[in-house]
């Protein structure tokens, strides 16, 4: 549980002037901080304000015509214009739990979008009769005026739901298979059912694009196992995306520490919370160690913990040739974004950038125009374009 975390400095930005006097546009010079490792050269990021006045907005998508969708927690999607330019919220979504950490939360376009205007997005779905709430999947078709969503269909509900503000997960990866991943949350008061295969709390579930069970799913026809579980044993992850290995990546928060970086298996059980490299709130141990036999430790771990949030493969040589092929995770607690060098699976070196902003890294994606943009978490969060800095 990261609970609120560290909230960003209010309405205030650089040099103590409102953002709004800030405005659209602005250009920041922010010097990045990477982590003492040898051979880590500093970089320069200039951070442009694409857009300003979004209330916590938690996830990015990039539409054909060179706008954005920008998903506001309260339960808002909204088109944003080239300029800057918030359109007014895009009607016809579900009704939206939005408390604690829930909300409109994750948000992905269709591989065929530009044909068929198809997007899925997760949120936070109240119980009809009250009783508590759990993290759903729907699908919609967008107009052509961008202005309401049609033919709404939830595909997916994670059962059972509880009475919790915290711990929903919710990204989605559609798999180069067309195949839909989805991470769920152990809901933090239910951190045992992650090691249960007879519910979805702390898992990453794989479905077709209607919601169906695909076949080769790893728990299909096991007595007492959900069928649409891909793997278990996950805390909270609020970051996942499709590698250029042709897996799944993603990563979760830890306790107080143990951070993970993991490429979840087909029926792996990634161990939460009977390992972890964290421990208890306040200090304690959880479980039985760091490693296990037949559970799959992560790629990396971050202890202390920045509270992972967003996550993105940058394929582009807008940064240089050095940063292709880096991935960049928003951090939320560490207000800063992440850029890790790997090897294949593993790290070799990690930088930390944007330090200088002090504010929550919600998402991070890479554009078409190939330039990295990210989400601030904020009452005003921004939208921003990161650019090489003269």
């Amino acid at each position: 549980m990261r609970l609120l975390g560290r909230w960003c400095a209010g309405c205030l930005g650089w040099w103590g002037l409102p953002r709004a006097v800030l405005g659209a546009g602005l250009a920041l010079v922010l010097a990045a901080s990477p982590v003492r490792t040898a051979g880590a050269e500093p970089a320069r990021l200039r951070a442009e304000a694409v857009a300003i006045g979004l209330e916590h907005p938690w996830a990015l998508a990039f539409l054909p015509d060179g706008r954005f969708l920008v998903t506001e927690r309260p339960g808002r999607l909204r088109a944003v214009g080239a300029d800057g330019r918030l359109g007014a919220p895009i009607t016809g979504l579900p009704r939206v739990d939005a408390a604690g950490q829930g909300g409109l939360l994750d948000l992905a376009l269709d591989s065929d979008f530009a044909r068929n205007r198809t997007l899925y997005f997760c949120y936070a779905e109240p119980d009809p009769q009250g009783r508590g709430n759990s993290t759903a999947l729907a699908r919609a078709v967008l107009s052509a005026d961008t202005t309401r969503l049609q033919d709404l269909r939830v595909i997916f509900r994670q059962q059972p739901r509880v009475t919790s503000r915290l711990h929903f997960g919710c990204r989605i990866v559609e798999a180069s298979d067309g195949t839909l991943f989805l991470t769920l949350g152990e809901r933090y008061h239910r951190m045992a059912d992650a090691q249960k295969l007879d519910n979805h709390h702390g898992k990453i579930v794989r479905v077709t694009k209607d919601g169906a069970v695909p076949p080769d799913n790893p728990l299909v026809g096991r007595a007492g196992a959900l069928p649409e579980i891909w793997s278990w044993g996950h805390r909270n992850p609020q970051g996942a995306t499709w590698g250029p290995d042709g897996r799944l990546w993603m990563h979760e928060h830890g306790p107080q520490g143990g951070d993970e970086l993991n490429r979840p298996e087909c029926g792996g059980n990634h161990g939460w919370p009977i390992v972890t490299f964290g421990e208890q709130y306040g200090g304690g141990r959880i479980g039985e160690g760091t490693h296990k036999p037949g559970m799959v430790p992560p790629l990396y771990h971050w202890t202390p913990s920045i509270a992972p949030s967003g996550m993105a493969w940058l394929t582009s040589d807008r940064y240089g040739a050095a940063w292709r092929g880096n991935l960049f995770i928003g951090a939320l607690r560490g207000q800063h974004l992440v850029r890790l060098e790997l090897d294949g699976a593993r790290v070799v070196r990690e930088h930390r950038l944007l330090t200088e902003l002090g504010e929550r890294i919600r998402d991070v994606r890479q554009g078409p125009d190939g330039w990295l943009y990210v989400l601030t978490d904020a009452p005003d969060g921004r939208l921003l374009r990161l650019r090489p800095a003269p």
